[in-house]
């Protein structure tokens, strides 16, 4: 299968994305809105002040100026957060916080540094614009002409109690939070996480750090594709390390499904070698759907489904090439969009951008390469484009660092090039996709 066919047939088995569940904002990071969220409140709920000061009325300092201020009669203070103490009325104000509520009376307010305070007999008791926290003064002069409405927030300036203030799909960020918090909510509906079962295959499989003997390996696919799993907004299990063995390769995947995750994710043992079990298993246990795509690094890959405990939508099956890079290619190009659309989200893939691949790149006939790269960058860390706007690209490691088992190279790339199907060798300096793998 082409990739595109591929990704279709997975997206086919993938009807709908996780039921709903209720988390506090503090959990909502990332996660996807499952309905829409409208305001509960006005916001600001009251008409508030934007500045320290003073709350009077706009008539009573409209000629006010430098040369002529205007003397004012301080009867009481409310703070943020307080209840005011005072109406205000012809010659009086009330000293003010920033984001207390407007008294009964007042229009608009005075900010502290256009003022003075003084005694009742208008002598000063300190310097224009002395800070708010002082003690109260029993008077003050306003220097400057204050407009109406001036330093207020206005009731529902900015939500209406029943305004749209995040749409069912939207990927929960940073700002997301604070206006629903600010909306007067405490809790979401969101999209559950796709539960994703793990297992890597191989009798030279060894757990990081452990002995690896005569001819052991550590495993890097397990700890990598946990990263992949919560880095796609998933949630990962672990199924171990299974031994060549189709009996324990099944006995594993069986005591996965037991778990009625919403996916399974195997390194290993999907090719024609002697040892690889995986396809047999996943027919035993489920259906496959199709085995082998049309890309590099990553051929040998399958996707099948298996019945659900208890019944509902099945559980997919991806079976990915045990050489870390492969493993690596294929989750970014199958297992992460279907996991994004499990999720809810809107957007599958990864940014896309327009590069230069300056070195010759030799592929397979017939397949779909992508490569790894690294940006040229400038002193400010800015990836370096040309005049037509193009990102200037290296192979990381050269031709050489492109073998499927680099992780060195990989751990180095920043983004993966993708050289088309009907290409045998990019040229030096040719134009390519590239898809980011972080920020740019």
């Amino acid at each position: 299968m082409s990739a595109d066919e591929a990704l279709a047939a997975i997206f086919a088995a993938v009807p709908k994305p996780t039921e709903p569940e209720w988390v506090q904002l503090a959990d909502a990071l990332g996660r996807v809105a499952a309905e829409d969220v409208r305001s509960a409140i006005d916001l600001p709920p009251w008409d508030n002040s934007a500045m320290d000061g003073y709350a009077l009325r706009h008539a009573d300092v409209a000629d006010a100026t430098d040369q002529t201020p205007v003397p004012i009669t301080v009867i009481g203070d409310v703070a943020a957060g307080g209840a005011p103490d005072a109406s205000v009325g012809r010659g009086t104000a009330v000293r003010i916080a920033t984001g207390a509520r407007i008294p009964d009376g007042a229009d608009s307010v005075v900010p502290v540094e256009e003022t003075t305070p003084t005694a009742a007999d208008g002598t000063a008791l300190g310097p224009r614009g002395r800070d708010a926290a002082d003690p109260l003064p029993p008077a003050i002069l306003v220097h400057t002409r204050v407009p109406l409405g001036g330093s207020i927030r206005r009731r529902a300036s900015d939500l209406q109690s029943g305004t749209l203030v995040l749409r069912a799909g939207t990927t929960v960020g940073r700002a997301s939070v604070a206006i629903v918090a600010g909306a007067g909510h405490a809790a979401l509906s969101v999209h559950r996480r796709p539960i994703v079962g793990i297992l890597a295959t191989g009798d030279e499989i060894r757990a990081p750090g452990a002995e690896l003997g005569v001819s052991g390996i550590p495993d890097s696919n397990g700890p990598a594709l946990f990263a992949s799993v919560q880095d796609a907004g998933g949630e990962g299990r672990s199924l171990g390390i299974a031994r060549d063995r189709i009996e324990e390769v099944r006995s594993r995947l069986s005591a996965g499904l037991a778990e009625s995750p919403d996916a399974i994710i195997v390194s290993g043992g999907v090719s024609v070698g002697p040892y690889d079990h995986v396809r047999t298993a996943f027919s035993e246990l489920g259906s496959i759907s199709f085995w082998r795509a049309a890309v590099q690094p990553g051929k040998p890959f399958v996707f099948g489904t298996a019945p659900r405990p208890g019944g509902g939508v099945p559980v997919l099956l991806f079976g990915l090439p045990g050489n870390p890079v492969s493993t690596f290619v294929t989750f970014e190009l199958f297992v992460r969009p279907a996991l994004r659309r499990l999720g809810g989200h809107l957007d599958h893939g990864r940014p896309v951008d327009r590069a230069v691949l300056l070195d010759q790149t030799p592929k397979s006939p017939g397949r779909r390469a992508f490569v790894r790269v690294r940006a040229d960058r400038d002193d400010r860390g800015t990836p370096v484009r040309n005049g037509e706007g193009r990102v200037i690209v290296r192979l990381v490691g050269g031709v050489s660092g492109q073998g499927s088992h680099v992780l060195s190279a990989l751990a180095e790339a920043e983004a993966l090039a993708v050289i088309p199907e009907g290409v045998d060798v990019h040229p030096a300096g040719g134009e390519v996709d590239i898809w980011w793998l972080g920020c740019p």
